[in-house]
């Protein structure tokens, strides 16, 4: 009897949440911080069930603090257009 490991669905979502947080504007602020928590909490699970996904999470991670970072210079973007919009 053979016993397969299971990926961990933490870190499923942590990558799907981590790519959406790429590319939906705004709210992928939030979504990059919900990855980046399910990230942490796959590779805690991981550690103690020996579960596969550690890729998955690292890569959820990964997306997360670039989609962040993104949406961060997208809204200082934002506010230093209008900013000089409504001065000039």
């Amino acid at each position: 009897m053979s016993e397969k490991n299971q990926t961990n669905n933490s870190s499923v979502i942590s990558l799907t949440v981590g790519i959406l947080s790429l590319f939906i504007p705004f709210i992928g602020l939030i979504l990059g911080i919900i990855g980046i928590v399910f990230s942490r909490i796959a590779v805690n699970q991981m550690n103690k069930t020996n579960e596969n996904g550690r890729g998955l999470a690292t890569a959820g991670l990964i997306c997360s603090i670039v989609g962040i970072i993104l949406q961060l210079l997208m809204m200082l973007g934002y506010v230093a257009y209008f900013s000089l919009s409504v001065s000039g």
